[in-house]
């Protein structure tokens, strides 16, 4: 059925059918896009029309005007009617009797109805005074009645909005800024808002706006497309969803994406994230270029003044061979041949990161076009060239995006295609994977002074994901493109074997300190056998950092960090030559050793709290982050220690964000033995209990005499969870080889309150002892690793482990 079709169905019907021409419109599954949302918006048209000649009958100087979207002829499935009612004022009493005869039966079918009546002079002051107001209006389009009296009010709309556009732009592009710190960025968000986040509907609509003000226009290669697909992606979200929604919901974009007839999710949010950063860089050099052309007009007329009115000439400060600083922007010198010079594109990056100035467009454009590929290997100019742009710290973001929007990134670095715009389903993670790759890379900046090859450092964390757009272990895949990366790029064979070994264990550091026992040799022993070197150790410590921080803030913390360092001088210290410490004979803390003390002569439990601090990461004069409280507790070693503990913060609302539980080695003279808990707890909401009533709790808890399954199953019927997105479901593991003293089991679920309980309680059960744990929270998710051994200390046989994890999976999923 034809838009024609659709619109003779529905005249003459009134609202019943106009409904069915648009139901049927809607439903049918042959016409989407442009198309339908032209359609829908032609049969719209017709059907408001009929209205207005049925109720406009002898009223003169008044017409009928669709703005905004509508005006656009762009209606989704429920996108709102933008109408307005306009009229020369000779009769008011008509007009508001026509608005009626107008907006009920608009109503009467459910739709979403923004309406004014307003008089052109009515228009143009409050499109003065509102700038939404006046973005509306430049969209406005006739629809019935008086035709003069909408083409003049458009005529003196635009005249207006050119007049005053060196007011109205900087309020439009602050406007924009202000809706991007709110929304976020749509080409990283995981449950976007396709109109209002930076990248969306709303900025292609204010570069339309720029663009009729005559004073700069955006880039306009990809645009169209760019803010097709998101519209088409808003159509079937409606659709999906039956409701007037622009925030794409993880739940919904399976949906959304077969509506769309593409493979799965990622699919469609790699589209989505495509074509926010299309616009997104439209806008950045659209701003560029309304604040150059603003700052040239209020220069000029003193330029001219001072020149005796000759035209000024731009200066031009060289920056690098054949690139140049032109008016706040890097372009290319008049010299540069691009076509002769390969290594051009590198250079000019370089230099402009550097300098802490943009690209500018014709110059990226340029090199795009016309510069030669770069032999294989690289020459050493281009290698150092890519070096300085990753070692330029924050300014590197804005020049890669630059290259990367006119394809010169993956015409350099082939495997950065499998990598770019794709989503990172992980609430830790901030940023899609080639956007972390460059976050790495302005971390690792910050650090190359640790490190005696802050060359390797730095290409390591730009490749350390590479292996992302592969099926399998992401890590061994990037292992292998490392390799050919680095080899063509230049690197002897000694240092891509360093950055291969680095890609292979970037996640080793990190995972070992936070999911095994630092005082079992075999740990120690495992890592510095897989690093190799000293130098190699202390590069893979700053590339730990770097990618840490680049994730987001629940990937780092003082307590990891301090782990993380631990570990590296264990692991140094065995590369140096020594034997790790047998963990029998680790030393304890002064603390430490007074509580295991009081715990046996008092045999009972002893804690003691003490806040935790983390001081400001980067601006000196914020306020330490709160990390929580520090509980430390000792208890006679005896079954059920784990569950109990857990089970009494979890009773008194207390979130355990790092847990470490171990035997701990008694002075002299004293026989028996006493498990240590370290951890950090936070109250969910309110204040921390008092350590005095953790303590009471914890002794009935230990004796029996405190029903912790039966008072959380009361508080959980109480406060019923509410709905939201289903997890994956948990996974539990037996790590091979991860000890000799002890079977470590892992486990990954969904964090939850009072999760840690049923695990020990499940532990317990099994009849295994629990010899030390290692319990750590990212974002919503819990990654705990338990030392488990039999009654008489030894590791669990293979069979025993594998049937122990198997029964702590079923129990975490029941």
């Amino acid at each position: 059925m034809t838009s024609t079709d659709v619109r003779t169905e529905a005249e003459g019907s009134g609202p019943s059918g106009y409904a069915a021409a648009r139901l049927r419109l809607l439903t049918e599954g042959a016409q989407s896009g442009p198309p339908r949302r032209a359609a829908l918006s032609d049969l719209t048209d017709g059907w408001l029309a009929e209205l207005f000649a049925a109720g406009a009958e002898g009223v003169r100087g008044v017409s009928l005007v669709a703005v905004g979207g509508y005006g656009r002829g762009e209606l989704s499935p429920r996108s709102d009617l933008d109408l307005l009612l306009l009229h020369d004022g000779s009769d008011s009493k008509a007009v508001a009797a026509l608005a009626d005869r107008i907006w009920y039966p608009v109503w009467d079918l459910g739709l979403a109805l923004d309406h004014s009546v307003r008089t052109p002079a009515e228009a143009r002051k409050t499109a003065g005074e509102d700038l939404k107001v006046q973005l509306g209006l430049l969209d406005a389009r006739h629809l019935a009645g008086d035709l003069g009296l909408t083409a003049g009010l458009r005529t003196a709309v635009l005249a207006d909005w050119r007049n005053q556009a060196p007011k109205r732009l900087p309020e439009l592009q602050e406007l924009c800024a202000e809706r991007a710190e709110r929304q976020g960025e749509l080409q990283y968000l995981l449950e976007p808002d396709l109109k209002e986040a930076r990248g969306g509907l709303r900025d292609a609509t204010a570069l339309r706006a720029v663009a009729a003000s005559w004073l700069a226009d955006a880039p306009r290669e990809g645009l169209a497309d760019a803010r097709r697909r998101l519209l088409d992606v808003r159509d079937a979200l409606h659709l999906t969803t039956g409701r007037a929604t622009d925030r794409l919901a993880l739940q919904e974009q399976d949906q959304v994406a077969t509506e769309l007839g593409l493979l799965d999710a990622d699919t469609l949010l790699r589209q989505v994230y495509e074509a926010a950063r299309v616009i997104s860089y439209a806008s950045d050099v659209t701003w560029r270029e309304v604040g150059r052309v603003l700052r040239s007009r209020a220069v000029r007329p003193r330029l001219r003044a001072m020149l005796g009115g000759g035209k000024p000439v731009a200066e031009r400060s060289p920056l690098a061979e054949g690139v140049v600083e032109q008016d706040g922007e890097v372009v290319l010198a008049r010299a540069a041949r691009p076509e002769r010079d390969p290594v051009l594109p590198l250079r000019a990056a370089a230099a402009a990161a550097q300098a802490g100035l943009p690209l500018s467009l014709h110059a990226v454009r340029r090199m795009a076009g016309s510069a030669r590929p770069l032999p294989t290997p690289w020459p050493a100019e281009a290698r150092e060239q890519l070096v300085t742009l990753l070692g330029s710290g924050r300014p590197t973001v804005e020049v890669w995006e630059a290259l990367e929007a006119e394809g010169l990134i993956t015409r350099l670095l082939p495997d950065w295609e499998r990598v770019r715009c794709r989503p990172q389903r992980n609430a830790v993670h901030l940023w899609t994977v080639d956007r972390h790759l460059i976050e790495t890379a302005v971390r690792a900046s910050e650090l190359t002074r640790r490190v005696g090859r802050p060359d390797l450092l730095l290409v390591a964390a730009l490749l350390h994901d590479i292996g992302k757009g592969w099926p399998g272990d992401h890590s061994v895949a990037g292992e292998t493109i490392a390799r050919d990366v680095a080899g063509r790029i230049g690197f002897d064979r000694d240092d891509v074997s360093v950055l291969a070994t680095l890609v292979r264990h970037h996640l080793l550091l990190v995972e070992t300190a936070t999911r095994r026992d630092l005082e079992d040799p075999a740990t120690v022993s495992s890592v510095a056998e897989a690093v190799g070197s000293q130098s190699t150790l202390e590069l893979l410590h700053a590339l730990t950092e770097a990618d840490a921080l680049a994730t987001g803030p629940a990937a780092w913390s003082t307590w990891r960090s301090a782990l993380v360092t631990d570990l590296v001088k264990r692991v140094s210290a065995v590369l140096a030559g020594d034997e790790p410490a047998d963990p029998e004979t680790a030393a304890p803390t002064a603390e430490q050793e007074r509580l295991a003390v009081e715990a046996y002569r008092t045999g009972g439990p002893v804690l003691a709290l003490r806040a935790q601090t983390e001081p400001p990461a980067e601006e000196p004069s914020g306020e330490p982050e709160p990390l929580g409280v520090e509980l430390l507790i000792a208890v006679p070693d005896q079954p059920g220690v784990l569950p109990a503990v857990s089970g009494v913060l979890a009773m008194h609302r207390l979130t355990v964000r790092t847990a470490e539980l171990r035997a701990q080695n008694l002075p002299d003279g004293m026989d028996g033995s006493v498990l240590l808990l370290d951890w950090r707890v936070a109250a969910e909401y309110g204040s921390l209990p008092q350590a005095a009533r953790l303590r009471a709790d914890l002794v009935r808890a230990l004796d029996g005499s405190l029903d912790i399954s039966a008072r959380l199953a009361e508080r959980d019927a109480a406060y019923p969870r509410r709905r939201g997105v289903v997890p994956p479901p948990p996974r539990v593991t037996v790590a091979p080889a991860a000890s000799r003293h002890a079977t470590v089991i892992e486990v990954r679920a969904q964090d939850a309150p009072g999760l840690l309980f049923r695990i020990g309680r499940a532990l317990e059960k099994a009849g295994v002892r629990v010899r030390s744990a290692h319990v750590s929270t990212l974002g919503a998710n819990a990654v705990d690793a338990f030392y488990v051994t039999t009654g008489t200390g030894a590791p669990l046989p293979a069979e025993d482990a594998v049937s122990v994890a198997r029964a702590l999976e079923e129990t975490l999923r029941g």
